[in-house]
């Protein structure tokens, strides 16, 4: 054996920080900028914290990692503001010891670009062009899919959306509307364990998502204080388990469980929440597609109307397939791709990488 090949065989882990002290591995000679990087994993894994079940589930993880890929994750993490967020995607990260390469596309999914400094909330106006101005306006996310909700309520859908949102928008800015807030349904698809911390309050660490596309943490959802008389039952491998068959349009049972699988648009990179989507066969009804669980999923009016579901067509712009139990984006190249921009419908809660990595395979 080389000493090369001995260097790679004790590559050192995150328990040789037992004990750090920056100043010491400077003076030791360790560059200051490793040292400092670290400083930032000894915090992590051994300072103190109040996510302290967190910690000791995450030291346990990061033992089978090298401390170059520790220190690799912590730097992508350093793009999630929220700290409850960090340590679920740390979680993900940490749950199976692999190559670089594999733990880099595998972080570039779940981490989201950041922008480059918070967006400032606020309303913009353009000059005129040819009549006509444009208004943006940068609010809370909350607020936008309140707001949202209010535009697309009862639209007609042999029309086009947005100006019949339009016209609702100018009815209720010269004052002939008002818009409701949303009730919100939070999807439960924690563990027993955490739903429990939940109800005692204890659930700062768990983050919900909802199907306009929005989050909240658990302390948030406890707070809201909600009605639980809805459970949808969910199956690692084939998906929501209530099938019904016999009728083209989805009831609204069926409705509901396609929403929960996935909180948005599983065409990549769209962000329409499931609230707003319709439910598509994935199998075509006129080529013998069934109204059952298995075949629908939800998809906004845009990609529904370009999504390829028919066999007998020439697949140009690719669709919805169910991969490991989840509706997913496959090109005409049969290549499937998961729209990361949301990653709170059940299956990827419930069961996590198993079934997100699995269907993008």
């Amino acid at each position: 054996m080389t000493p090369f090949q001995q260097f790679l065989d004790t590559q050192p882990t995150i328990e040789v920080l037992v004990g750090f002290e920056k100043r010491d591995a400077i003076a030791a000679g360790i560059i200051p900028n490793l040292a400092s990087k670290w400083a930032a994993l000894h915090a992590v894994y051994y300072g103190a914290t109040r996510w302290a079940k967190q910690q000791r589930r995450g030291l346990e993880a990061a033992r089978a990692f090298s401390l170059s890929q520790l220190v690799y994750i912590e730097d992508r993490l350093k793009a999630i503001p929220n700290e409850a967020e960090r340590w679920r995607v740390r979680h993900k990260l940490l749950e199976k010891r692999t190559t670089h390469h594999a733990l880099k596309a595998k972080a570039d999914k779940l981490i989201l670009k950041p922008a480059r400094t918070k967006p400032k909330l606020k309303v913009t106006i353009t000059k005129s062009v040819h009549g006509t101005r444009t208004i943006r306006a940068t609010v809370d996310e909350h607020d936008a899919a309140d707001i949202e909700h209010y535009l697309r309520d009862g639209l007609d859908p042999s029309k086009p959306p947005g100006p019949q949102m339009l016209r609702r928008f100018l009815d209720l800015i010269q004052g002939s509307g008002s818009i409701p807030t949303s009730v919100r349904r939070p999807i439960v698809v924690v563990g027993l364990d955490q739903h429990v911390e939940i109800l005692r309050g204890e659930g700062d660490e768990v983050i919900l998502g909802l199907t306009d596309g929005t989050t909240i943490t658990g302390a948030e959802y406890l707070a809201m204080q909600p009605e639980l008389d809805e459970v949808a039952l969910f199956h690692p491998a084939e998906g929501p388990v209530n099938l019904y068959r016999g009728q083209r349009h989805a009831n609204d049972k069926q409705r509901d469980l396609a929403r929960t699988t996935l909180t948005v648009c599983p065409w990549p990179g769209c962000r329409h929440g499931s609230d707003y989507c319709e439910i598509h066969h994935m199998l075509a009804w006129s080529q013998g597609g069934e109204t059952n669980m298995e075949n629908l999923a939800p998809v906004c009016p845009y990609h529904n109307q370009i999504n390829h579901d028919d066999p007998s067509h020439t697949n140009t712009r690719g669709g919805v397939q169910r991969r490991s139990g989840t509706p997913t984006w496959v090109s005409p190249n049969g290549w499937p791709a998961v729209n990361g921009y949301h990653p709170y419908g059940a299956m990827a809660v419930l069961f996590g990488d198993e079934c997100a990595w699995a269907s993008a395979t």
